[in-house]
């Protein structure tokens, strides 16, 4: 035990365990927020094995089952069945796969592009700074939604068009709070005594000033996950969107609404399952920012 307690110890320092431990209960002490980890983490695990534990993962495509439309939710099918005969708890969990995709894609594109235009701004200041941000302003100027439909219908409607359209304005939100974090560090002592030292402006940016401001940029992807997700679903219930007969949640609750209120299921279901993966982000979110006591803009 002891040479694994010194083992330890070589690549993590007893104070950084405590601060681990420390921010671990503080976390923990918040009911709300673990369970949003729980529900975030739940849905990852479900969408990634969907094809093996989804009842019937052929009804995720192109199936018809006429003779079993319309069945009212039952345990053979726990969401019921839309008006083709598929099984809508099978089309949720690999919907929950094209919702996830859409938020790794655009906040994989969104918060890079953002944070780097963001630290450029902010350290170097001058016209540098004055254009980045007037270029921000300007998109910021303009509903995200809005944009975002311009995009979309400017296109074949298809998710990869969905993704580029909801990215191409996402950067904005992280470039303006990653410029003000970076603006506020530019005095502090230890950038002064990084540029004495000779080092280079990339690694003033990404390796002293960066993990000074990677709680609040976390906190904050954490709860654009959510607004991603709804974004998604509405550019789909629309249908500029996922395309039938892909399991997009918003193309569902679009496809159920000509059956209410009889077959209510068929909206209401999908529905509900995009409130509890926005709800799980959220809360998650929420429970983070508490943790690193951080305001971020909404």
């Amino acid at each position: 035990m002891s040479s694994e307690t010194s083992s330890l110890d070589r690549f993590v320092s007893p104070a950084r365990r405590e601060l681990w431990y420390r921010s671990y209960r503080r976390f923990a002490n918040q009911p709300m927020s673990v369970v949003g980890l729980v529900i975030v983490v739940g849905i990852i695990l479900a969408a990634v094995f969907a094809p093996y534990i989804a009842p019937y993962p052929e009804h995720a495509g192109t199936f018809t089952d006429f003779t079993n439309a319309f069945q009212q939710p039952s345990l053979d099918h726990p969401f019921g069945t839309d008006d083709v005969g598929r099984d809508i708890f099978t089309r949720v969990l690999f919907g929950y796969r094209i919702a996830l995709t859409l938020v790794a894609v655009v906040l994989g594109i969104g918060v890079p592009t953002g944070v780097m235009l963001g630290l450029v701004a902010g350290y170097t200041g001058g016209w540098i700074d004055t254009i980045i941000m007037r270029i921000t302003d300007t998109f910021l100027a303009i509903p995200p939604l809005v944009l975002a439909l311009a995009i979309a219908s400017a296109f074949e409607p298809t998710l990869e068009i969905a993704m580029f359209a909801i990215a191409s304005l996402w950067w904005t939100w992280y470039a303006r709070l990653a410029r003000g974090l970076a603006a506020s560090q530019v005095s502090e002592e230890y950038i002064q005594a990084a540029k004495i030292s000779g080092a280079s402006t990339p690694h003033i940016l990404f390796r002293e000033i960066l993990p000074n401001c990677l709680s609040p940029l976390l906190v904050k992807a954490t709860l654009d996950a959510g607004i991603v997700v709804l974004t998604g679903a509405s550019l789909s219930f629309i249908g500029l969107g996922v395309q039938p007969p892909r399991p997009g949640l918003g193309t569902m609750v679009a496809n159920g609404t000509q059956h209410l209120p009889t077959e209510w299921w068929i909206t209401v279901l999908p529905g509900f399952a995009i409130f509890v993966l926005v709800m799980g982000f959220n809360m998650l979110g929420d429970g983070l920012r508490d943790l690193f006591d951080v305001e971020v803009e909404q």
